[in-house]
């Protein structure tokens, strides 16, 4: 499988008050097309550094990046960011308004994308009145909708109660596997990152550095929510709480 992205000895300083904070020290990876790559660790670690700088975010590291020739990326963050006084649809063309790519054609996926995946009925409502879940649907959308080969996610159930978490993770994994797109996720949540991935990235407390990685093999993988139930999962859940634990 080609590689996506590759990063070489990558590290992140910030000055304080004590004097500079080593925050991201000397991280290589290689992130493979079409894979969702979990990363985690403990809070304040350095996780979310990683997607900044990978988003153009965050300067003044060390080390190279490369992504593969064409890659465009979309960075959805922790927060849903819609305009509640939007509608649904006016808040799914946002991204391409902004990059100024509103084209019929772009608008024409919009649209294909609502009714695909159950909010074409939405489109003309606004977003405050949707619930959580439909409202991460209508932010992926958005993010999609400018046609990413790659999307960074921070935390994106983070903001959502653990029973639509469920669902709206199961939702957001089928979208992004049928539009065929890399992911870079980062979450604290280990149930969620083995539901969800192909590989995932422990980091140590800060400065972050790579503590191991894990491709995740599961019996039968499908949905998140069936994932929970292979056999496998406990074993991985085990080894990596040991992991962010020591």
């Amino acid at each position: 499988m080609n590689n996506i992205l590759s990063i070489n000895n990558l590290s992140k300083s910030y000055n304080s008050l004590n004097g500079e904070v080593l925050a991201v020290n000397n991280i290589s990876l290689d992130v493979r097309d079409r894979e969702f790559l979990s990363i985690i660790g403990s809070s304040g670690c350095g996780k979310s550094t990683i997607l900044n700088i990978l988003s153009g975010l965050e300067s003044g590291y060390t080390g190279k990046i490369r992504f593969s020739s064409g890659v465009k990326i979309s960075y959805m963050l922790q927060e849903d960011s819609l305009f509640p006084w939007l509608s649904v649809y006016n808040n799914a063309i946002l991204g391409l308004k902004i990059q100024k790519k509103l084209t019929k054609e772009n608008e024409d996926y919009v649209k294909y994308l609502l009714n695909k995946y159950g909010l074409s009925e939405f489109q003309n409502k606004k977003v405050s009145s949707l619930s959580g879940g439909m409202r991460q649907r209508v932010a992926l959308i958005r993010t999609i909708a400018t046609k990413p080969n790659l999307i960074l996610l921070d935390e994106p159930f983070s903001a959502l109660d653990y029973q639509t978490r469920l669902k709206v993770s199961d939702d957001i994994y089928k979208i992004i596997k049928e539009e065929g797109v890399t992911v870079i996720m980062v979450t604290h949540d280990i149930a969620e990152a083995i539901s969800m991935s192909d590989r995932i990235v422990v980091l140590s407390k800060r400065p972050a550095t790579i503590k191991n990685i894990y491709d995740i093999n599961l019996t039968d993988k499908s949905t998140p929510i069936e994932n929970r139930k292979a056999p496998e999962f406990s074993k991985y859940y085990d080894l990596l709480w040991r992991d962010i634990d020591e």
